[in-house]
């Protein structure tokens, strides 16, 4: 990363940051075989409800038609959706009704598979601490049709929801990524103007090329430094803890 001479630099007051696999990582994932290990998890822990239900095969079967049909919906219309109302319909279908706790516990049942899988990058909690001490502020944007609230849940987890009090996601926005509507609501929920914002991602085209169209500094999370269509970031990183070096080039927090 070049340096910019500290008399010329521009000022930085926000960072958005993608979820998955940006600050979180999951790596390679078998979607239908982590599809099949949630839906288990939501089975036993409706077994362990009370609830009388089908088979696990015919269970497994109704679930991901369901969810299966509204991704392709989402992605027809342009839209995103929200998984909690599909499955929460689900077990309706069955004769099932849950309180909200329990709805929640079951999106959570759901996901807990994709969250064991997960790894953070070492000392991630005490960089963000050290953003917010430096006036910066951070939020989270993130393609998911996975409930907020358990996003936070997992986010809680790894001891990073207090540093990222600002969090947008695309299943309550209704629209994906590269969508504009999901930076708009990100700079609204900042306070930032978008020349004052930094964005970083690991997806080219939702993230780099998105945040680009809104006049955002780009950073590309890149592991391998061989993802087609990096050159449209402003700035290229293998690991979520060299940003430092980027914000190197910025005057911080309007200090």
């Amino acid at each position: 990363v070049a340096m910019i001479d500290s008399a010329t630099q521009p000022e930085l007051r926000a960072i958005l940051f993608d979820l998955g696999d940006t600050l979180i990582d999951f790596g390679t994932i078998d979607n239908n075989a982590m599809f099949r290990l949630g839906a288990k998890e939501a089975y036993t822990y409706l077994q362990e409800l009370g609830h009388r239900l089908p088979s696990w095969r015919r269970y497994h079967l109704r679930h991901w038609l369901a969810i299966r049909w509204h991704a392709i919906l989402a992605v027809v219309r342009g839209r995103e959706f929200h998984s909690m109302p599909v499955l929460v319909h689900c077990c309706e279908t069955l004769g099932i009704q849950l309180s909200p706790e329990e709805q929640l516990e079951l999106c959570w049942r759901f996901y807990q598979p994709l969250r064991e899988s997960s790894t953070v990058e070492p000392g991630l909690a005490d960089m963000l601490a050290s953003f917010h001490e430096a006036g910066l502020v951070l939020a989270v944007v993130s393609n998911t049709f996975v409930p907020g609230e358990t996003l936070d849940r997992h986010l809680r987890e790894e001891g990073l929801i207090d540093q990222l009090p600002l969090r947008v996601y695309s299943c309550d926005v209704g629209y994906r990524k590269p969508h504009p509507a999901m930076f708009r609501e990100a700079l609204k929920a900042v306070g930032a103007q978008p020349e004052q914002t930094l964005f970083i991602g690991d997806t080219p085209k939702a993230d780099i090329v998105g945040a680009n169209r809104q006049g955002m500094i780009t950073v590309l999370k890149d592991p391998s430094g061989q993802r087609k269509g990096a050159e449209k970031a402003d700035y290229r990183i293998k690991r979520i803890m060299d940003l430092p070096e980027v914000l190197k080039n910025y005057k911080l927090g309007g200090n």
